[in-house]
């Protein structure tokens, strides 16, 4: 087995990199129509592009379906699959489970994109009320969802049994932190698929006219979008930690102990935290709504202290090899790899997701800002900053060592993630101010008959420019890094190792860290401000935001 991530790779069996290799390039597809989709929307929002709401509406379900359904679970499956197979350096167990999983998921890529594009468009969340003069349209749309659930069950065994094979067959006495989290990944995996097929199952089998019109799908939804939603950041905390142990060959400093219970807690503190999601429903009784909010504020409790290890173990080691100040020990980390400019610019941008999320679960704010364009604004800092950079950046590291072909123009490629967060910064910023001002999330034309304020065209333009901006630049990303997929015809074995040789020796005794306190400090700082705001402005919204059952 090879000493680093790259050797590792270069020397797994080739039915494990072929599969690999197409799972890979399926996700980068979904990308593709998922930015294509949203630049659409984006530049449609901002008055930029002229179509008619029905185009519009079916772009924006393409995007949500592409990008938050199929992107980030196929790429995800992959990258499970990739780092479960390096673990001990054998490759997959069970590999054909693995390609029945990745073809179930690959079938409903298919169905879901077809359905978006019959009759009404369904946007991501598939609602039953939407089909009710073409329930063949919801069939096939909710045949994709099933099937990509089934391969969320099945595929995750093959990465399962990959890592416990070797405690059965007593090579292995217990599973190091990266394999315990992979392990947890995997079975959080699961739980979505089945949660999917609770979710959508009653709609099929509505559409099929073996049972009644679904009567709680908004509920159901709400259930399955927040494992679906704060699934990817557990994904992203795993992978920020295997790629800093990948590029710059740092273990964690508080050990592998203390990561398996940081991992754990995803287990913990997400399941019930699902409560916020449901706020607009005019049934909830105002007990349930208090403790939803008092539940939602542990969210952030695992990702926050996956953050503080990483954080804390690079600077302990970087000022061990001379590095100085608060922040000038930043200088010693490998940025010359495009995946460290992706991890910093993840990391920046969940601690501004994190901030605005604080206020969207607040029980008063969350009626007058889940309906309002608050939402993507935010929500983007997440999907796009957050995870699918990270994605992007592990992608970086396992496909140029699979395929043998050097990642393209890396000089170039590691400015694309900060020009994406220049642009998502705009796109942010406006998307927040105008959900504070009230402009509605899924209405194309707010011009409201010229009865809106002049301001709400305004924000919408600069989120139509923020969001071009980003789409540009997170669209040559991934193909600058999807351009590893061609093999190259003669490897040259310069794949990958851009690792600084750190080595695993312990720091210097008495090695203070200081800026991963200081930054969430000032995260939670940020969040009692923007609440605050947010409860200044309340009052001061043109348009009521209070709808049913329409967040998220």
């Amino acid at each position: 087995m090879g000493t680093t991530y790259t050797q590792r790779f270069q020397t797994l069996p080739e039915p494990d990199r072929r599969l690999l290799v197409v799972m890979s390039a399926v996700a980068f597809v979904a990308l593709a129509l998922g930015i294509l989709g949203g630049l659409v929307s984006a530049l449609a929002r901002g008055g930029l592009l002229d179509i008619i709401p029905l185009t519009g509406y079916r772009f924006l379900t393409v995007h949500g379906v592409s990008i938050f359904f199929y992107w980030l679970f196929v790429a995800q499956a992959a990258l499970l699959l990739g780092f479960s197979a390096i673990e001990e350096g054998r490759g997959l167990v069970r590999r054909r489970l693995a390609w029945t999983g990745f073809a179930l998921m690959l079938a409903g890529f298919g169905f879901s994109m077809a359905g978006a594009h019959m009759g009404t468009p369904l946007l991501y969340d598939g609602a039953p009320d939407l089909a009710m003069q073409a329930p063949g349209a919801l069939l096939v749309f909710n045949l994709g969802y099933l099937s990509l659930g089934l391969g969320l069950i099945v595929l995750p065994v093959s990465a399962i049994v990959t890592l416990l094979e070797p405690r059965w067959q007593g090579r292995q006495e217990r599973l190091t932190a990266v394999g315990f989290a992979l392990f947890a990944w995997a079975g959080f995996l699961m739980v979505t698929g089945f949660a999917a097929l609770y979710t959508f199952l009653p709609g099929t089998l509505w559409a099929l006219g073996l049972g009644p019109l679904p009567a709680n799908h908004g509920t159901n939804w709400h259930i399955v979008f927040h494992n679906m939603h704060y699934l990817p950041l557990m994904a992203t905390v795993i992978l920020w930690y295997v790629l800093v142990r990948a590029l710059t060959g740092v273990k964690s400093v508080f050990g592998d102990r203390f990561s398996k219970i940081v991992f754990s807690m995803y287990l913990v503190f997400v399941p019930p935290t699902s409560l916020y999601h449901m706020f607009l429903e005019p049934d909830l009784p105002g007990v349930v709504r208090v403790t939803g909010s008092l539940l939602s504020l542990f969210v952030s409790v695992p990702t926050l202290t996956a953050f503080l290890i990483i954080i804390a173990s690079l600077e302990v080691y970087a000022r061990s090899r001379g590095g100085r100040g608060l922040f000038g020990w930043m200088r010693a980390l490998p940025w010359q790899h495009p995946a460290m400019s992706s991890m910093a610019v993840a990391v920046l941008s969940m601690a501004l997701g994190i901030v605005f999320a604080f206020v969207l679960i607040q029980e008063q704010l969350a009626p007058l800002l889940s309906d309002t364009f608050f939402v993507p604004g935010y929500f983007h800092f997440f999907t796009l900053g957050t995870v699918s950079l990270t994605l992007l950046a592990a992608f970086s590291v396992m496909l140029p060592a699979l395929g043998g072909r050097p990642l393209w123009r890396p000089g170039l490629m590691r400015w694309m993630p900060w020009l994406a967060f220049a642009g998502l910064v705009i796109f942010g910023a406006a998307g927040v101010a105008a959900g504070y001002l009230g402009v509605p999330r899924r209405v194309f034309d707010i011009a409201y008959q010229g009865q809106a304020p002049a301001l709400w065209q305004g924000l919408m333009a600069a989120v139509a420019i923020g969001g071009t901006v980003m789409a540009v630049a997170l669209a040559a990303f991934g193909a600058g890094i999807g351009a590893s997929l061609l093999r190259a015809r003669r490897p040259t074995g310069e794949a990958a190792d851009f690792a600084v040789a750190w080595g695993d020796r312990a720091p210097a005794p008495g090695m203070r860290a200081w800026a991963g306190p200081v930054s969430v400090a000032a995260i939670v700082g940020a969040m009692y401000v923007f609440t605050a705001i947010g409860f200044e402005m309340m009052q001061m919204l043109p348009v009521s935001a209070i709808g049913g059952a329409g967040h998220h």
